[in-house]
């Protein structure tokens, strides 16, 4: 039952199903991309001279001029107020992990005092916002303010609408004034840039014709939906994004009934509610479905190009944010919401594709045989092999370290799982041994009355390896479901494409020998295969015996957050991403600051959160609670009744007294130990201090607020419970 407080609350702000507006999933082809100044609207705007001209260049990745960009602002211009945009701001994505942005208005008086509408090449190309709130790393200084964003057309402006009106966004990347990136954009289009040139120089050994490969990805997104009006009275959702006390319902998933269940109606009206706006913003949502834990769900898209596809779901997530308020829900896109029941997350699927349509980690019908797929399959492996704590890294932040290795989610441990089939292929590659004929048949399940036959797949699922292949790509399952996936990617990029060079350079070197191409290919495959067989399992990442023998493999487990980030200032890091251009040394060593100080600040609010609650609101109820069953003692001993007419209530008292003083004692011991390691000067030293020494308090005050909970009169508790957070009305 909710506490009376609740029910009020409730009936204020959120409406049942039937009183809401009815949501009507709109017909995708009429509007997706409504709201997108796409290559083909702008056509209807420029030149045929001037629209061939900006293909060329997106294509080939050059510079645009300022006369050319001054016809595509007049064009965009021209689109934006036509559909009722009154602002344009530079859309960008700084280090905090959200998006920014800066409105300005197109009007600007004249020298008679009237208005004119105005936007120029320059003010599309580049804007200068401050640049001194935003983390940097210690690469600008306070007083240092200034930065730039500057346009990424390869990613098309949109127009945001919301009921304040609408904006025209501009896609851009965000630098400093003296040039060093302080965006994951500006890195992940140098990523991209590698990948392409590298792959493209391997491909050139079995397809002269293809001369770009891009990179693609599809990205599924977990969340979990909570009542508005409950969400406003737990201070540590508000704050943090997760339940910092909270005994778990009776009833979570243990049922396993949630799953790919039936969508709730008020759910699914904000599903639709979500699609439609999503696809008028171009973003392709196409699946829609349950997830395991209680009150979550997924929705994901179709693959994109990969910058593409990262600015579409960090619009994506800004776009569940603002729907959801309609639907009097919150959206929580932390990675463990809730203790108990399974966290989320934000499986990146990623493959690569040639501009002749090739995938080329599709292993067609006989993947033994298909060399240029062994190229690309086995190449990956290896480069996560030799760069596995980077990818870890790259997923470290202090939400996740609750999710991975939960049994919910991958370990910390990086592995690859290919499935059986593709696992005994690269078993017989390596031993030179003549390979099996492969199944025609690949059907199973043979005979089930009036159902098709089912066309097994070459790999099966692994849900608890953090890095899968599924068929055609790779799945990233360990990304965070709150993160920014520009990071994880920079980094899978980044070391393919180091291993795609690494890997060329041998294999040229084998044929200015003598040895035959098809040959020198397989002799390095072969090679890479033996050198990388420990990073590859195919049993349970969950089970304890998988966390010995990947000791004993020499994989890493790598659990807490700074001590991963420890990888990014390795020398040989450093040197990579410099090599590659996608990263100074200075910037690097930024990011890795940045990244140190994020974790133990998040660490600082919640230890903050807890403090205030257990003072102001948990600790003043059970006084008042334990109050009203003294009085009452002391009434039933005014009767003259004996010990045992009162003993459970005696009992209740003195477990109140006990679990009530612990948290209070407990929450100032976390609030010393936090003051002695906002005393640390250095970043990471602090870190871990808040990580090992500050952080574990907050579970042993979480286990006697969880006692005290069960105890407390409900109609007093002060929060709302998870039975009341998890099953949405």
């Amino acid at each position: 039952m909710s506490s009376p407080r609740f029910k009020a609350t409730e009936l204020a702000i959120s409406r049942p199903v039937e009183d809401m507006e009815k949501v009507e999933s709109l017909k995708a082809t009429s509007i997706y991309g409504k709201n997108v100044f796409t290559i083909a609207k702008m056509k209807d705007y420029l030149s045929k001279s001037t629209y061939k001209e900006l293909n060329q260049i997106i294509d080939a990745g050059t510079k645009i001029s300022r006369e050319l960009a001054d016809q595509i602002a007049q064009a965009m211009k021209t689109w934006a107020i036509s559909n009722e945009a009154s602002h344009y701001t530079h859309w960008f994505q700084p280090l905090t992990g959200s998006t920014a942005e800066k409105h300005d208005a197109f009007f600007e008086p004249d020298e008679n005092g009237n208005a004119i509408e105005k936007f120029s090449g320059d003010s599309l190309v580049q804007q200068e916002p401050d640049a001194s709130s935003f983390p940097s790393g210690g690469i600008r200084n306070t007083f240092e303010a200034r930065g730039y964003t500057a346009w990424d057309p390869s990613s098309p402006a949109f127009i945001f609408e919301t009921a304040a009106g609408k904006t025209l966004c501009i896609p851009t990347v965000f630098v400093s004034y003296t040039g060093e990136s302080l965006d994951y954009k500006a890195p992940l289009l140098k990523a991209i840039e590698s990948i392409d040139k590298a792959a493209t120089d391997v491909v050139q050994y079995f397809d002269r014709s293809v001369t770009k490969v891009n990179a693609s990805l599809g990205i599924e997104q977990e969340y979990f939906l909570v009542d508005l009006s409950l969400f406003h009275a737990r201070p540590d959702l508000q704050f943090t994004g997760r339940t910092l006390f909270g005994h778990m319902s009776a009833k979570g998933q243990q049922l396993e009934d949630h799953y790919f269940g039936a969508i709730p109606e008020r759910v699914l009206a904000y599903m639709v509610d979500l699609e439609n706006e999503a696809l008028k913003l171009g973003i392709p949502l196409k699946t829609r479905h349950n997830e395991v834990a209680p009150s979550q769900f997924e929705c994901a898209p179709m693959y994109e190009e990969i910058n593409l596809a990262i600015d579409h779901n960090q619009l994506l997530m800004n776009l569940m944010e603002q729907v959801a308020v309609r639907h009097h829900f919150k959206v929580l896109l932390h990675e463990k919401p809730f203790s108990g029941i399974n966290g989320s997350g934000k499986h990146n699927n990623w493959s690569l594709i040639t501009n002749t349509g090739v995938n080329l980690l599709s292993p067609g019908k006989t993947p033994k045989n298909n060399l240029m797929f062994l190229t690309f399959f086995v190449n990956t492996i290896k480069a996560v092999y030799e760069h596995a704590d980077l990818l870890r890294a790259s997923i470290a932040s202090h939400s996740n370290d609750h999710r991975l290795g939960a049994n919910e989610a991958p370990p910390a441990i990086i592995s690859i799982f290919l499935g059986s089939q593709l696992d005994e292929i690269l078993e017989e590659v390596e031993s030179a041994r003549v390979a099996k004929k492969v199944k025609n048949d690949a059907s199973l399940w043979h005979g089930i009355p009036k159902i098709p036959d089912l066309q097994l797949d070459n790999t099966d699922r692994n849900r608890t390896s953090p890095f899968a292949f599924t068929g055609n790509k790779f799945e990233f399952r360990a990304v965070g479901s709150s993160a920014n996936s520009a990071l994880p990617m920079i980094v899978l990029n980044a070391i393919v494409a180091n291993q795609l060079i690494e890997f060329k350079t041998e294999v040229d070197k084998q044929i200015k020998k003598g040895t035959k191409k098809d040959l020198a290919l397989l002799n390095v495959i072969r090679k890479y295969i033996k050198e990388s067989k420990a990073i590859r399992f195919e049993g349970n990442g969950y089970s304890d015996e998988w966390a010995v023998e990947a000791e004993a493999r020499g994989l890493s487990n790598i659990k807490s957050t700074p001590k991963a980030l420890d990888v990014y200032i390795k020398e040989e890091n450093l040197a990579l991403f410099e090599k590659l251009g996608i990263y100074t040394k200075r910037e690097s060593e930024a990011r890795h600051e940045i990244l140190l100080e994020n974790f133990f600040k998040k660490l600082q609010i919640e230890a903050r959160v807890i403090g205030e609650v257990v003072t102001s609101q948990i600790a003043p109820v059970c006084f008042i609670y334990q109050n009203q069953l003294i009085e009452n003692v002391k009434g039933l001993k005014d009767l003259g009744l004996a010990n045992e007419a009162y003993s459970s209530q005696i009992n209740l008292i003195e477990r109140i007294s006990k679990h009530t003083n612990l948290i209070l004692e407990k929450a100032e011991e976390m609030r010393q130990s936090r003051k002695q390691a906002n005393n640390i000067e250095d970043l990471r030293e602090r870190s871990i201090a808040y990580d090992e020494v500050v952080k574990p308090y907050f579970d042993e005050i979480r286990y006697h607020v969880n006692k005290l909970e069960k105890i407390i009169d409900d109609n007093k508790w002060p929060l709302p419970k998870l039975r009341e957070l998890l099953f949405l009305r």
